[in-house]
């Protein structure tokens, strides 16, 4: 019976557990790559689910989400869009006149409620670089065709921050931006727009 030298045994396993130790770290995404998130009502939200599967885990956004169901608007924003979102918070739904956002959750009112999310909604992605370039180009606002065919008007605000304003002169402020989605993007804003 031969009896192996712990000297000779050791240095094996070592190498053994660092060859594992390596080909489980080129497959496990290490921090320096893993997904760049951005923090949204208490949430990551991570850029390669879409719009809805972010949004439902915002505690900010919860009234949005609930507004969307009630719209059947899912199906629209789980597609390939892509889609540029200015997503109120619940405060701004909040700051509504009293009983809005109930009347509008009612079944009977489901295309009125689509028609105010929409107005939320422009096709493309853009980011709020893209949305600057727009404002600059355009001698400092610019107009945006939404998904339900109205505009909204885009300036800045300030040095840093872009603001939207709707057709009835309502303007919300762009709180954080470029939340990337795999279908698009969020703008999160502090107000509710509504079209004309």
């Amino acid at each position: 019976m031969k009896i192996f030298s712990t000297s000779k045994l050791l240095p094996a396993i070592g190498a053994t557990t660092l060859a594992l130790g390596l080909s489980l770290a080129l497959v496990s995404p290490t921090p320096s790559v893993a997904e760049k998130t951005v923090n949204v009502g208490g949430a990551a939200m991570f850029p390669s689910k879409n719009i809805v599967e972010n949004a439902v885990n915002s505690k900010d956004h919860t009234t949005l989400v609930a507004a969307v169901k009630a719209a059947g608007l899912v199906d629209t924003l789980v597609s390939p869009g892509p889609f540029t979102v200015f997503a109120p918070v619940n405060k701004a739904f909040d700051r509504l006149p009293a009983g809005t956002v109930p009347t509008l959750l009612k079944p009977e009112n489901k295309g009125q409620l689509a028609g105010v999310l929409t107005y939320h909604v422009v096709p493309g992605r853009l980011s709020a670089a893209d949305l600057g370039k727009m404002v600059d180009a355009k001698g400092g606002k610019a107009m945006l065709k939404t998904a339900n065919g109205q505009s909204l008007t885009v300036k800045r605000s300030g040095q840093t921050k872009l603001s939207v304003s709707d057709g009835k002169g309502n303007t919300a402020t762009v709180t954080i931006a470029n939340v990337f989605q795999s279908n698009g993007v969020i703008h999160v804003i502090d107000g509710v727009l509504l079209p004309n």
